[in-house]
């Protein structure tokens, strides 16, 4: 319920107070309060979901009935809109948001610098009921002309996550992200031919060498393949994807859990990449230094790890260090392609989660179907792997085709051959006759063609 008061006069006076010689009436006599003639005469009182007694002052008093109607009617169908909340900042309601948020710690700080570099800037000091569908359209547009489609994705859903939780919060009724169109995504795969893929393991540094292989052998993540310590089982040629090497942007790395729980998976490996991995154990063995495991997030422990690949320290590989060694890596692995004569480049987009991708295009093309796919990279779903790499799959005209022309794809020269073969044998089968010499004799010809049926 919302009832409309009025601020400057007594409901109920006590005795002997005077009238207010100000507004009352011939038909009604009024007395003034302690707040007569300050702020705002009409009150609208009522009490929010929560139990909580709220107030909103307007100068007349038609516009404060409207007002209880509409509280009226927002309580009784739910959908109770909390005025304050929605004058709330953008800033403050992200933050709030943030830190309480369950990230995961790189996740942590990818958030932080989207807010921080691309929605404050915009929506930080409005409040979040100003915000409109609008007003988001536009800032899509203006990212549009900065940035690639699916950087653009990641940041709208830092502010669509944080409009979200106005909306359960009662601030806004509809969160401003709703219908807003995005730039359609386009395809970012860069495949690399395998012959730039073999210039990479050529040219890599013999500690990185074994690194490369595996990567391009087993789909592994980045990360993964960092924290790689004994899960390469060289008796079942397999390697055990089961945690990560996680370096965050402050702090210490750690040894952490995978991204999702379709991430722990059993990777079959190529005798060449076995064989890699072993000779690189032999050259480089593994060195233990103290670290932090989080595999457990509820039991961090520090223990001795063993990685099988680290920098020229012996330490865990930091990203800045192997984006400088795989720079050097691609400019080398081109130059020894151009001095093979070869037409095949390194591309330059290329990361080491390149290998990935190439990976996934290998067993593709092997006819591997869509669920060994997506458990070999450990997506969570397969349409997670349908959408990244529909377009390496055949579609469906060239199997439908195929599976034709397998069928019924026999030419013309061979249905003639069968045919003639098939009559061969019915004449040869039939008993010798002697005929009349006034008979004359009838020398079957190949259907269609007009020529003799060689007998």
């Amino acid at each position: 319920m919302a009832d409309v008061y009025d601020r400057w006069h007594l409901s109920r006076p006590p005795a002997g107070t005077e009238p207010c010689q100000e507004h009352s009436t011939k038909t009604k006599t009024v007395y003034a309060s302690a707040d007569h003639l300050c702020g705002k005469r009409w009150q609208v009182r009522y009490r929010d979901p929560d139990g909580k007694q709220r107030k909103e002052n307007f100068v007349k008093k038609p516009q404060a009935e409207t007002r209880a109607a509409e509280i009226k009617n927002e309580l009784d169908r739910g959908h109770y809109i909390d005025r304050a909340a929605g004058r709330e900042t953008f800033r403050t309601l992200g933050e709030s948001w943030r830190t309480s948020a369950i990230h995961r710690e790189r996740t942590e700080g990818r958030v932080e610098r989207t807010l921080r570099l691309h929605l404050y800037p915009t929506f930080g000091g409005r409040g979040v009921a100003s915000i409109k569908r609008s007003d988001v359209q536009a800032w899509v547009k203006a990212q549009s002309s900065r940035y690639e489609p699916s950087t653009i994705g990641s940041h709208f859903e830092v502010l669509s996550t944080v409009m979200r939780m106005a909306v359960l919060d009662g601030a806004i009724r509809v969160s401003p992200c709703e219908g807003v169109q995005l730039p359609e995504k386009r395809s970012k795969l860069v495949i690399p031919h395998p012959d730039a893929v073999k210039a990479l393991i050529e040219v890599a540094p013999a500690r990185y060498k074994a690194l490369v292989r595996l990567a391009a052998s087993s789909g592994l993540r980045q990360g993964e393949l960092f924290g790689v310590e004994d899960q390469v089982d060289a008796e079942r040629s397999v390697v055990e994807a089961s945690q990560q090497l996680v370096t965050p942007d402050h702090g210490a790395q750690y040894i952490g859990p995978l991204k999702t729980p379709e991430s722990y998976r059993e990777v079959p490996l190529a005798p060449s990449a076995l064989a890699a991995v072993e000779e690189h154990k032999r050259e480089f063995p593994a060195v233990g230094f103290k670290l932090e495991d989080r595999t457990d997030p509820l039991k961090p422990v520090v223990r001795t790890v063993r990685l099988l690949f680290t920098d020229d320290s012996g330490r865990p590989i930091r990203r800045s260090t192997w984006t400088r060694i795989w720079q050097r890596m691609r400019t080398d692995a081109n130059a020894l392609l151009v001095d093979a004569g070869s037409a095949v480049r390194v591309p330059e987009k290329l990361t080491l989660h390149g290998l990935r991708d190439f990976y996934a295009s290998c067993l593709i093309k092997q006819r591997e179907n869509v669920k060994v796919v997506q458990v070999r990279l450990g997506h969570s779903k397969p349409s997670i792997t349908l959408d990244k790499y529909t377009g390496l799959w055949p579609t469906a005209e060239d199997t439908t085709a195929a599976a034709i022309e397998s069928v019924l794809g026999v030419t013309a020269a061979a249905v003639e051959d069968v045919t003639a073969g098939a009559i061969r044998r019915v004449l040869r089968a039939l008993p010798t006759v002697t005929l009349p010499a006034q008979c004359a004799l009838v020398v079957p010809s190949v259907p269609g063609t007009g020529h003799p049926l060689p007998l």
